[in-house]
């Protein structure tokens, strides 16, 4: 199948410059499988990933930049549609990126069209526009698909996963107790500190954690997420930790081996914004859990109920509710290093055999009738 292929390398490049995420866990899955990609470059497909409409500078720009984007996008489509024909248009679009009409008609091209998308849970303003554009869109988070079909769109529930080409034990000894990598916000930063309160090694690495992270690296995150961070990270609610327990941005091969150095590798599912009208916080399933499962982290990780349907609670992952049980079960496995074992183990399994890019790819295209 001929795919023609647009997502950004990475989800974080104002912090991970280097990062390649979405290129490992999207583009070479899709390779693996024996498809053809291509691909063009426009800095806008990386800049209208950090685009929020709920920002009034951010829809001036949108305005300025989606009309060229689109005619640009167009074009590249049908000059390699003429020159050999394209199957397939997948990409990782909000509505930022790219004007509706523009998906329509490489869809009247006789190309299916499929948007991917992983920040609905709490923003799906951001994608509604374009979703009934395409053919398909993929959709990550079950309790979003009655709003994807409210506003029009044909979503196909397909959860995350990751590479087993990429995401694999490391034969390292385990040398940290508690680890977590990711950027600091939210609730994270009240877990951690109770953990160390509690005498037990917690450290972190990731963007807001030391000074010389900061909460803005690059300048290329945009306004709307720097406010974010700021209003969840101050007048108390992200309480400050030891300096030697905090740690610079890692790399993604860094990430991956941190996994084999730890004993425990922790895991948040409520997402950055913290709702300040009293409301519960929104969970989501994150990359992050089959990313470190499959590269055989013993795996303890915010409860949410949709995790339970991929790992077997107590079995391959361990979940924790609040502060007071994950200190009680950071505790309880340190001292258990068996039974650790056994369920990294039995995750690692699982994640290997179900969980993979490429299962979710083919049964999307089975659905789709491209398989």
């Amino acid at each position: 199948m001929r795919i023609f292929y647009l997502t950004q390398a990475t989800p974080n490049e104002g912090d991970l410059p280097a990062s390649r995420l979405w290129h490992a866990n999207l583009y070479l899955p899709l390779v693996d499988l024996g498809h053809e990609l291509t691909t063009f470059s426009d800095p806008w497909l990386s800049r209208a990933y950090f685009i929020d409409f709920r920002n009034p500078e951010h829809c001036k720009e949108t305005r300025e930049e989606r009309p060229r984007f689109s005619e640009k996008l167009i074009n590249e489509v049908k000059t390699e549609h003429q020159r050999k024909p394209i199957d397939l248009f997948f990409s990782y679009f909000s509505s930022a990126h790219v004007e509706p009409d523009a998906i329509r008609q490489i869809g009247q091209m006789g190309i299916v069209t499929v948007n991917w998308y992983c920040n609905a849970s709490y923003q799906f303003h951001n994608v509604a526009e374009i979703a009934p554009a395409y053919h398909y869109c993929l959709v990550p988070e079950k309790f979003r698909l009655e709003d994807y079909r409210r506003v029009g769109a044909n979503p196909i529930y397909c959860q995350e996963a990751a590479n087993p080409n990429v995401y694999r034990p490391y034969d390292l000894p385990a040398e940290y107790d508690v680890t977590f990598v990711g950027q600091k916000y939210g609730n994270r930063p009240r877990y951690i500190r109770h953990l160390i309160d509690a005498g037990i090694g917690a450290r972190v690495w990731g963007p807001g954690w030391t000074p010389a992270s900061g909460l803005v690296s690059g300048c290329k995150r945009t306004a709307r997420r720097a406010k974010d961070f700021l209003l969840n990270n101050q007048n108390g609610r992200a309480p400050e930790l030891p300096a030697k327990c905090c740690g610079a941005p890692l790399t993604d091969g860094e990430l991956i081996r941190m996994y084999s150095r730890s004993k425990i590798s922790l895991g948040f599912t409520s997402v950055a914004e913290i709702p300040t009208d009293g409301s519960a916080a929104i969970k989501q399933v994150r990359l992050r859990d089959f990313e470190a499962t499959m590269s055989g982290a013993f795996y303890v990780v915010e409860f949410v109920e949709e995790l339970i349907e991929f790992f077997e609670p107590d079995r391959e992952i361990v979940f924790f509710h609040d502060e007071a049980e994950l200190v009680d079960k950071a505790r309880y496995y340190l001292a258990h290093a068996d039974e650790r074992d056994r369920i990294r183990l039995a995750g690692l399994q699982r994640a290997r055999s179900e969980h993979t890019w490429h299962k979710r790819f083919q049964t999307v295209f089975q659905k789709i009738g491209l398989s």
